[in-house]
């Protein structure tokens, strides 16, 4: 049966939400309203637009659980947001950065492009690890100024301890950088329970919006301490002053957003998390992890099938991996999209990655094309 809140094809079996999700039936409106209205009056509402803005970084605070929506800066992508956070920090030659092996690209080359800065690119390889925390704080020494980490691995599922990583950090004065792209819209979250020093995500996977808008909250203690390498008018004190010879970063985070800003994404993504609200972020939770729970017992009871997500509850997320035994890995995805089946091949197997409103009905089915 069709949830209430999505319009999505029948035939569709839509399990990628680790990737691309499809957006909800009032995010497709919000959209067109916004399209109708430029078509029809220009930006003669923008003062308006710039208030749903400010209510979108209000969402995103509560989201995070950030003291302030003055910390939320809004950007094109998670790729920019670490490059904020990696070419901004005041590192020293011989300095290194600690992260996992396994990490996405976006969490993986901005910080080994430091190496022109004499900054050494640690990294902690987290699969088969008995205890994945500890692979990457014994990589940590006295020159390391971040320990940057996915809250989630984007290829196994993995669920990382955010709150033991943090207590270590602050221990050891590293800098806590958490990639929550894998997290942020599935799983509750809080910046201050975590002691993060930056957090940043894109709106398109769990948060169900438009691709091109990503958060980025920064500790307020470290906002002047990032060094700016990218300006423009937005990203100044004196704001819409466009007569102003001089000026100043802004105070709040909006020093870090350099340009015009994304108000067609604003739109999708606040429509977006109104929608996560509504439903809650603990209901969201316990309905995200019954199914991937569902999933981990149905390929754990097939003896043709092989798990590759940790299978620990407290280690669950929305995303579970698995391959055949028999059958090459690019088989197995032709025949889940033969079947209908979004999904993706990632972390050496295929990655399916169901939202809470996802019919139990659709993992059956997904299933019942690869044990055929």
């Amino acid at each position: 049966m069709q949830h209430p809140d999505f319009d999505l094809d029948p035939a569709l079996i839509y399990l990628n939400h680790a990737a691309v999700a499809p957006w909800p039936r009032r995010t497709a409106e919000a959209v067109a309203r916004f399209a109708t209205e430029n078509a029809r009056d220009g930006a003669r509402h923008y003062p308006r637009w710039l208030q749903l803005e400010q209510r979108l970084r209000e969402r995103l605070q509560r989201l995070v659980g950030a003291s302030s929506a003055d910390d939320i800066a809004l950007l094109k992508n998670t790729s920019e947001a670490i490059s904020v956070v990696a070419f901004g920090f005041p590192w020293r030659a011989g300095d290194n950065v600690v992260l996992a092996a396994e990490e996405f690209p976006s969490n993986r080359i901005p910080w080994q492009a430091l190496a022109r800065q004499g900054v050494e690119c640690r990294q902690a390889r987290l699969t088969g690890a008995p205890d994945p925390e500890q692979a990457l704080l014994d990589l940590v020494d006295d020159r390391t100024g971040v320990l940057a980490v996915s809250s989630v691995q984007y290829g196994s599922g993995l669920r990382m301890d955010l709150e033991r990583l943090g207590a270590a950090c602050r221990t050891r004065g590293v800098a806590l950088c958490v990639d929550a792209i894998q997290s942020l819209g599935a799983l509750p979250f809080d910046v201050q329970a975590v002691q993060a020093d930056f957090v940043m995500a894109d709106g398109h996977k769990w948060m169900l919006g438009p691709e091109g808008l990503a958060l980025l909250w920064v500790r307020p203690e470290w906002r002047e301490r990032l060094a700016l390498f990218q300006y423009g008018w937005h990203m100044t004190r004196q704001g819409g002053d466009f007569d102003a010879v001089e000026w100043q970063p802004a105070d709040n985070a909006r020093r870090f957003e350099c340009g015009t800003p994304n108000l067609l994404g604003a739109h999708g993504l606040e429509a977006s998390l109104s929608l996560l609200e509504e439903h809650g972020a603990d209901r969201i939770r316990d309905d995200v992890l019954e199914r991937s729970g569902y999933l981990i017992e149905r390929v754990t009871s097939a003896p043709e099938l092989e798990l590759l997500t940790d299978a620990r509850p407290e280690r669950r997320s929305g995303i579970v991996t698995f391959r055949h035994r028999q059958i090459p890995n690019a088989e197995l995805h032709r025949r889940l999209t033969a079947a209908g089946a979004v999904c993706a091949q990632r972390g050496g197997g295929v990655r399916l990655s169901p939202h809470f409103y996802t019919p139990f009905k659709a993992l059956d089915a997904a299933l019942a094309s690869v044990l055929a």
